[in-house]
């Protein structure tokens, strides 16, 4: 018989690089009270960085700012703010910020976590040398995230990815420099304001595409009976 003290039953902390199943994953996670952030993704461990504010914690900001005014006209459309995900076996990632459509391609979980895919993530990456631009961007593809958004702080850069078929392709902005969701009408997007800072315009952009027609008919589809 083999006998355990209490120190030896104790879950080892999650770190950089391990390599866990899901349930494993979330086992530690739910034990690290100090750990604000990690995701599994490829069945690999990664653990968020203490985040600045000029290059992540601003620009969370102004994207959660405008997410959540269209949300807050949008019923039946839900925001989350870095909600863990359960896209599937290998990958639980925590996006900065997501839109799901109720009744849409993913479900809240009796434990309360989003199972699926949703329909529009976005993700505020340092540089195009992060994960987001690669391992992640792949699992979003192939797990069916229909838009994907990544604003690479460094180099200024906003792309907007829509799924079509297999294929992640960019959305490109229009002669006004405005970004139009396919998903979600109404969810414009002023992408040379919100790289300058200017959250003002981002808003007042987004109030125009919240004003047309097509948003309109977008509520109405949202509060037919399922």
């Amino acid at each position: 018989m083999v006998i355990h003290n209490e120190e030896s039953v104790k879950l080892p902390p999650l770190e950089n690089g391990d390599r866990l199943t899901r349930d494993e994953f979330e086992k530690r996670y739910h034990a690290m009270l100090n750990v604000k952030k990690a995701e599994l993704i490829e069945g690999v461990v990664y653990v968020a960085s203490p985040l600045r504010f000029e290059s992540h914690a601003e620009p969370h900001s102004f994207v959660i700012t405008w997410l959540g005014v269209y949300c807050a006209a949008t019923s039946g459309v839900r925001l989350g703010d870095n909600a863990t995900v359960r896209l599937d076996l290998d990958n639980e990632p925590q996006p900065d910020a997501l839109l799901r459509i109720d009744f849409g391609q993913s479900r809240i979980s009796n434990d309360d976590y989003i199972e699926g895919a949703p329909e529009l993530v976005v993700e505020i990456a340092a540089s195009s040398a992060a994960y987001d631009l690669h391992n992640k961007l792949k699992v979003y593809r192939r797990n069916g995230v229909q838009e994907y958004l990544i604003w690479t702080t460094y180099e200024n850069q906003f792309t907007w990815f829509r799924l079509r078929g297999q294929e992640y392709l960019c959305l490109e902005p229009d002669a006004d420099g405005v970004i139009k969701s396919e998903v979600f009408p109404g969810l414009w997007l002023a992408t040379n304001a919100l790289l300058e800072g200017n959250l003002a315009k981002v808003l007042a952009v987004l109030q125009e595409g919240l004003n047309t027609s097509e948003h309109t008919d977008f509520i109405h589809q949202l509060s037919q009976p399922r």
